[in-house]
């Protein structure tokens, strides 16, 4: 018989467990198994731990809940992974360039300038009495400041159109920038300057040294000859940015995307660079309008460098994209400005 075991932190239910199970025998007791009869059918979720209630709401995240979408097939949930340090907005990115408040702002400022404008011009343009006496029927003549926002109500018409042109045949560039606002350069905004400065010195200090030199009806040629160079400038590119559809775009592109074709159709057929052609006699229209020498000059000595670099470039690509066919459409159409073949 094998020698108990003689510890004193052993209770003596312990050690008659001890003496058990040195000998091998082992202590009745009662089961609890209730027998075949009174087995439990086994769940669905014990046959299948990734089975779902029908009626609960999957969910796609992990959290550790035991009906997780993400559950191995053993059942097991996989690690949780550690958050990163910047969790990003579940909310859709916007591009900055489409950013529909930018644009709505935009559009709203140009709005409320071409109304304002309007007002001005034709509050200038029109006579209306000097005093507020009922009686006199004598008017004074129409100030020529009017040009001043005329040539305002001109600005905002011309950077409206350009989006919206922009958003009606190419909506995929109709970003913030198609308003050309702020990416024409500071030359751009100096040119407007220095003729908005001229035309203030030349109307407001000397107005009677125009009017001695030149009879009434040069000056009402004058401004019928501005007039139809702002339309014909502004209807040209408009309609070249609308025919050309796609193929239009503000900024040179040096690689062909895909679906750029050569157009040579519509206004396209006469003159190869009519956005060009119109922005060019546009500009000087609204010098014409102003009543501007200086910046009359100016600008057609400008623009004409601009557009010929320009254009000089965009043209070596062309040939790139299109080859002999831009070559021949090139060879039998023009630009229409000044000392550009």
């Amino acid at each position: 018989m094998p020698t108990p075991v003689n510890d004193p932190y052993l209770t003596p239910n312990d050690d008659s467990r001890l003496r058990n199970l040195e000998t091998g025998h082992q202590p009745h007791r009662r089961s609890l198994d209730p027998g075949p009869s009174m087995a439990t059918p086994p769940s669905p979720r014990a046959l299948n731990p990734t089975r779902r209630n029908p009626w609960e709401p999957q969910t796609d995240h992990s959290n550790g809940h035991p009906r997780d979408a993400n559950l191995h097939a053993n059942g097991n949930h996989p690690p949780t992974p550690p958050l990163p340090l910047h969790t990003p907005s579940s909310s859709p990115s916007v591009d900055n360039n489409k950013n529909p408040a930018a644009i709505s702002l935009r559009a709203f400022a140009l709005g409320s300038t071409f109304s304002a404008s309007l007002l001005t011009t034709l509050y200038l343009s029109l006579p209306h009495p000097a005093t507020p006496n009922p009686n006199s029927t004598l008017l004074p003549p129409p100030t020529p400041l009017w040009r001043l926002p005329f040539f305002l109500l001109l600005l905002s018409l011309f950077h409206f159109l350009e989006y919206h042109t922009t958003a009606i045949s190419n909506p995929a560039a109709a970003t913030v920038s198609a308003f050309l606002l702020s990416s024409n350069g500071k030359a751009y905004n100096i040119a407007h300057g220095m003729a908005f400065v001229e035309c203030f010195l030349h109307h407001h200090y000397l107005p009677k040294l125009t009017r001695s030199i030149f009879p009434p009806a040069v000056h009402t040629a004058w401004l019928v000859l501005g007039a139809a160079m702002l339309a014909i400038g502004q209807g040209t590119r408009t309609t070249a940015m609308v025919h050309a559809g796609s193929n239009f775009n503000h900024l040179i592109q040096s690689k062909k995307k895909e679906g750029h074709v050569l157009v040579t159709g519509g206004v396209y057929r006469y003159l190869r660079h009519p956005s060009y052609f119109g922005f060019f006699w546009w500009g000087l229209g609204t010098q014409v309008v102003l009543g501007n020498v200086v910046c009359l000059v100016g600008y057609a000595v400008v623009l004409c460098r601009f557009f010929r670099r320009r254009i000089e470039k965009e043209e070596t690509l062309l040939v790139g994209f299109f080859g002999i066919d831009y070559v021949r459409y090139r060879d039998r159409t023009r630009v229409g400005i000044p000392f550009i073949p």
